[in-house]
């Protein structure tokens, strides 16, 4: 049995990791969910029973709590996970807050395992979390040189702020979470922009899988990252160079029997994974796999998952059960 919290109760992310976790075999004791004051005192269930949120204060974590999940933003992550990890609980953030830290594990049960340095445990960029998942097998088969990634993000990845600018737009109502409008549209720009001409969120996939795949700098990786008008899951086009020759045909045994993938990848039946057929699901889902016919030993996967459940909501709770299948 273990005691959890869901810091962020309240928000997009938040009210799925509750289903989620509600959804895994893990023995709950107790549940206590936290939000901001503006939050506390709402109603919200856990496997069947009401759950009144709390308001997240210093003194939250004085109880009995085995795990915190925070999705709550990195200015709350900066400020609670220490005091959660004073009190020996391990925490599970969803923020970018942690993630590049040294001495913190950034994590997805299928490609690592924390070492736990420190009770933090970061969940890694959405985008990330579905392209290192076919990289991992692929990577220890045959060694990445070099990924370019391209990605189409649903508009979920902001928040309602975004699915309201989608919804909204097709009424004629100017954005407000987007510069520009969403609906009918695609905007090659998330998060903010950087001195070297990327995007924080270009950076953030690029750094993330050197890290996750113990990646060393002879490892080239670049990234564009595109939102679309699509209200769920995110779509990656994955452009990989390997060190050892291979073929499509290897690829696809590989991926087929890999772990949280599912192989859709029938071109003459038009089977490929699209973003309504992966939102729901916590697998990845990978094809079109071809070879780049403009250079050598490499090839195109498209690549395409639930954003906030595999991206965020899943992959934490898979890492609380990696950690309690260890004890």
């Amino acid at each position: 049995m273990a005691n959890f919290a869901i810091v962020g109760a309240t928000g997009l992310v938040g009210t799925k990791m509750i289903e989620r976790l509600g959804e895994s075999k893990l023995e709950v004791d107790n549940i206590y969910l936290m939000a901001s004051s503006r939050s506390a005192g709402r109603v919200l269930q856990f496997r069947g029973q009401d759950v009144v949120v709390e308001e997240l204060t210093d003194r939250s974590f004085d109880k009995e709590i085995d795990y915190a999940i925070f999705s709550a933003g990195g200015d709350t992550s900066r400020k609670f996970a220490p005091i959660a990890e004073a009190r020996g609980i391990v925490v599970i953030d969803n923020s970018s807050a942690w993630r590049m830290e040294e001495d913190i594990d950034l994590i997805v049960p299928e490609c690592n395992e924390p070492k736990l340095k420190r009770k933090i445990i970061a969940n890694p960029n959405c985008s990330t979390i579905q392209s290192v998942v076919p990289l991992k097998p692929l990577h220890d088969a045959f060694g990445l040189k070099r990924v370019a990634y391209t990605t189409y993000q649903a508009v979920s990845g902001s928040g309602k702020g975004g699915i309201d600018d989608l919804v909204n737009g097709q009424n004629g109502q100017e954005p407000k979470k987007y510069p520009h409008p969403i609906y009918n549209n695609v905007l090659p720009h998330i998060d903010v922009f950087l001195e070297n001409g990327y995007t924080k969120e270009e950076m953030k996939m690029i750094d993330e899988t050197k890290k996750i795949l113990s990646l060393g700098d002879d490892v080239k990786i670049t990234a564009t990252c595109a939102r679309v008008p699509v209200l769920n899951s995110h779509s990656v086009d994955i452009n990989v160079t390997f060190k050892e020759d291979t073929s499509v045909e290897e690829i696809r045994k590989i991926l087929r029997d890999a772990p949280g993938l599912v192989l859709v990848d029938e071109p003459d039946k038009n089977a490929y994974p699209t973003p309504l057929e992966a939102s729901g699901s916590d697998e990845v889902y990978v094809g079109r796999i071809r070879r780049d016919i403009s250079q050598d030993n490499t090839f195109y996967i498209w690549c395409v998952a639930d954003n906030i459940r595999k991206g965020a909501a899943s992959n934490a709770v898979q890492i609380a059960e990696m950690l309690e299948a260890r004890k």
